[in-house]
Formats: C-alpha cells, sequence, structure tokens
C-alpha cells in the first residue's frame, strides 16, 4: 500500500468518525447553553429585586419626608398622602378708637391690640382635625380655641373642646370676613365661646347643615373663659345648643338663588346665680363702651331660673353684594337680694337685631366666608386689591320690667339704658387675601341710661389693621 493511499483511507474514516463525534457531543453542548441561559435570567432575576428593594426603600424614605407648603391659608407640614398635617397661622388686629362725644372719657381714645392670636391646626389621620388658639389680646393670656373633630361621615361629625357655639349668625362668620370691626347687637345676646361637646353635619353638598351641642354655658355674648372660674362652669348647669341652617339653593343652576342661606338657632339651660355671682351678662357699644348692667353689689341682682334664646338669622350674597339679617331674644328669670327678702320675677325678655349691607366697590364676588381680591396692592405694580363700603342698623332693647319696681327694680334707670340704637358705615381696603384695613364710624344713640333723661350719643370712629393667614 502506497503511502497516498494510507493517508486517502485514514482520511475516509476520519468522516464518518467525526460525525459521530459530534453527534455524541451535541448533548453536552444544549445543556452548557441552557445552564448559561439560566444564569442569566437568574441574574437578571437578582438586578430586578435589587430595583424594586430600592424603590421601595425610596418610597419608605419619601413617605417619612414632610410636605412643606405655603400658601394664603399659612405654613404647613404634612404627610405625603396628606393624611397628618399640621397648619401655623395667625390673627393680629391691631385697632384704634376715638370719640367725638361727652359721654365717652377721654381715656378711651387708644391704640391697642384687639386680637393677638398665634395658634396651629391640622389633621391627624385623615379624620381628627384639631385647633389649639391662645389670646394674648388686652395684657391677659386665655385659651380661646381647644378642640379635636372627627370627621367621620359628612352628616355626622363630633366636636369636643372650646369652641363658638352653634347659634348666633354673624358670630360663627369667620373674623376675617366680617364687614365691621365690632359684631352687631345681636352677638351681644348669643354665647361667643363654650366648652362642651357637639355633634355636626350637613346633607346633600351643604343645603342643609345642622348642630347641637352640650355645654358648660356662657352669660349673653361671653365665653366661658370670662367664668368666675376661666373654663370652669358656674353652676353645674349645662347649655343646650343647636341651630339649623339651610342653603337651599347651593346646588341650584339659577345664579340669583345661589347665595340665599336661612336658619334659627337657640340654646336652653335653667340657671341659678347668687349675689356674689350673678350669672350675668352687661351690654357694649360698638366702641366698647358699657351701656347696660344690671344693679350689683350686695343687693345684686342675679339669674335664677331658665334662660333660653332663639334666633332666626337671613343672609344673601349676589355679585359684590351681600346682606346680613339677624334677630335675637334672650329671656332669663332673674331675682334680686333686697334684704333681708329676695325679689323675684317672670323672665326679661331682651332683644336685638341688625341689617347689614356690603358692596364690593372693585367687582369682587361676596360671600358669607370667602372672597379673593381681583388684585392685590404693591407699590410700583399695578392693582389696588379690593375695597368695599358696607352700612349697618341695629339695635339692643331692654325688657321694660328690668326697670319696674323703682329702688327695687332690677337695673338702675338712671345708669343703664333702656334701648341702644346704631347706625354705621364702613370702609374696607383688602391690600391682598390676608391683610385688611378697616375704618368705620358708628353713632349710637339710647334711650334713658342717665339721671336727667337719655344717656348722650356715643360717635365713634373706630380703625383696624389686622393680619389673617
Amino acid at each position: 500500500m502506497s503511502v497516498r493511499a494510507g493517508w486517502a483511507g485514514v482520511v475516509l474514516l476520519s468522516v464518518p468518525l467525526g460525525t459521530a463525534l459530534a453527534q455524541t457531543a451535541d448533548p453536552p453542548s444544549d445543556e452548557a447553553t441552557l445552564q448559561q441561559k439560566l444564569d442569566e435570567q437568574e441574574q437578571r432575576l437578582k438586578v430586578l429585586e435589587r430595583k424594586l428593594e430600592i424603590q421601595d426603600e425610596n418610597a419608605a424614605a419619601n413617605a417619612s419626608n414632610p410636605v412643606v407648603k405655603s400658601d394664603t391659608k399659612g405654613f404647613s407640614l404634612g404627610t405625603p398622602d396628606g393624611a397628618n398635617v399640621i397648619k401655623f397661622r395667625a390673627n393680629l388686629a391691631v385697632d384704634g378708637r376715638w370719640f367725638g362725644d361727652q359721654q365717652t372719657p377721654q381715656t378711651a381714645d387708644t391704640f391697642l391690640f384687639r386680637r393677638v392670636r398665634p395658634y396651629i391646626e391640622g389633621t391627624v389621620g385623615k379624620i381628627y382635625d384639631f385647633r389649639l388658639m391662645p389670646d394674648f389680646a388686652g395684657g391677659r393670656s386665655i385659651v380661646l380655641d381647644a378642640y379635636i373633630n372627627g370627621k367621620f361621615k359628612p352628616w355626622f361629625n363630633v366636636q369636643v373642646g372650646k369652641f363658638k357655639g352653634p347659634v348666633g349668625l354673624e358670630r360663627l362668620q369667620p373674623d376675617q370676613y366680617n364687614r365691621f370691626l365690632e359684631l352687631g347687637f345681636p352677638s351681644s345676646l348669643v354665647p361667643n365661646r363654650d366648652l362642651g361637646v357637639q355633634v355636626a353635619g350637613e346633607w346633600g353638598g351643604g343645603v342643609l347643615n345642622y348642630a347641637v351641642g352640650y355645654f358648660d354655658g356662657t352669660t349673653d355674648g361671653a365665653s366661658t373663659d370670662a367664668n368666675a372660674t376661666p373654663d370652669v362652669d358656674n353652676d353645674g348647669k349645662k347649655d343646650v345648643e343647636a341651630r339649623l341652617f339651610a342653603n337651599p339653593f347651593a346646588n341650584s343652576e339659577n345664579f340669583y338663588l345661589r347665595g340665599f342661606g336661612i336658619g334659627i338657632g337657640g340654646t336652653h339651660v335653667n340657671s341659678t346665680g347668687s349675689a356674689t355671682s350673678t350669672l350675668l351678662a352687661s351690654y357694649r357699644t360698638p366702641g366698647q363702651q358699657s351701656f347696660f348692667a344690671y344693679r350689683s353689689g350686695a343687693t345684686a341682682t342675679f339669674a335664677d331660673g331658665n334662660r333660653d334664646r332663639w334666633t332666626p338669622q337671613v343672609y344673601y350674597y349676589l355679585g359684590r353684594f351681600g346682606f346680613i339679617g339677624e334677630y335675637v331674644e334672650s329671656s332669663q328669670e332673674v331675682s334680686r337680694q333686697v334684704s333681708p327678702a329676695v325679689r323675684r320675677s317672670d323672665k326679661l325678655q331682651n332683644s336685638a337685631w341688625q341689617a347689614s349691607l356690603s358692596w364690593f366697590l372693585t367687582g369682587e364676588d361676596a360671600a358669607y366666608a370667602s372672597f379673593t381680591p381681583n388684585s392685590n396692592f404693591e407699590i410700583g405694580k399695578p392693582g389696588w386689591g379690593a375695597w368695599e363700603v358696607a352700612v349697618r342698623y341695629h339695635e339692643l332693647k331692654i325688657d321694660d320690667a328690668a326697670f319696674a319696681g323703682g329702688a327695687d327694680s332690677f337695673a338702675d334707670p338712671n345708669t343703664a339704658a333702656r334701648r341702644a340704637r346704631a347706625a354705621g358705615i364702613g370702609i374696607n381696603w383688602y391690600l391682598n387675601q390676608n391683610i385688611k384695613w378697616m375704618l368705620d364710624y358708628e353713632r349710637t344713640r339710647f334711650d334713658g341710661g342717665a339721671a336727667a333723661g337719655d344717656r348722650p350719643d356715643e360717635k365713634a370712629l373706630l380703625t383696624r389693621f389686622s393680619l389673617v393667614f
């Protein structure tokens, strides 16, 4: 056999042998490829898992970081989901009073702090609102508001603490939306801030609102911080206070009716005072000068039986126009310590009413508890803020029976007026949503209140610079 023939045989034999070897090696090659792919998929899953872990870590980190906000309603800190929020706010009012009459003492012409109220409010767990508001005006420190409100359903809220009683229309209006520096005479007969528990809510998106509460009780126009011991019940008796208010056209397509609201409120308690703790109120003019008080001292007049209040109320807002009307009647059984006996009486019924009109000269839409200036006032920039004019007539009448009985009367006709009737005009300049300047002129006439007849008219020029946010 030649060498060439030998190599040819080797080649011929190598072809099938190579094929056989290749066929034998294929399965190991496929397993390696599969394993490689499995390893790659496993690596990708680990990378994806890590990315998801990082996202969860970032979400947890972000959830613990507060959301800080600042707007016309104040400054706030909250969680990203809005479940927990705390807001920092303030209400500051600096007043000036000047009197052009012979009755008011010269010392009443003064500047003063009317409100100094830094406060916090917020929400916990999406449901529970709270507010803590002290007041440092007038050289004193008091707790004005301190409450928790559970908003369980739109028609079922439970509020506990100290807050405005659910009675007076103008009294319940937020301070920044009052059209005059001082509230009208009807607010002198309804409770201010009271300590207790209240159930309230609304139906139909605000068409009907209700509130009913059980409170320590206050004298006319007062808060519990004015009690003999501040924020402590005077006599252990509790006031029932309630209000029903309707905005029957709140969801109407009729633009002329949507701003109409009407309601009624009232209170009831059986209150018993004494010569040293009378549980009776005195009443003040728009210039905050006392014009009526019951007899005091060792032979003082004091509350001695049922006290009932009721107040029909209405408002109407259309475009730049606003109106508030309110009537209040407060009846109280009283007695007087006339040594050695006690003089008793049927109920004395004091009443008050007001009608107040307002008009935005700069065209803003008026509302009971909200509005936005069309422009802000800043020197060097266009816009003069919002300008508004307001007029008001209001009066308070004391029951004639309070002056009957001569020397044994429940009130002294020589110092206490039978009636006060006030007419006022005001100009309000809203520099922006938070800052307002007010200028009021009020003239108050009296029936009685002086030894020689009628007390002289009070002529008061009042101004206020306020900041609310």
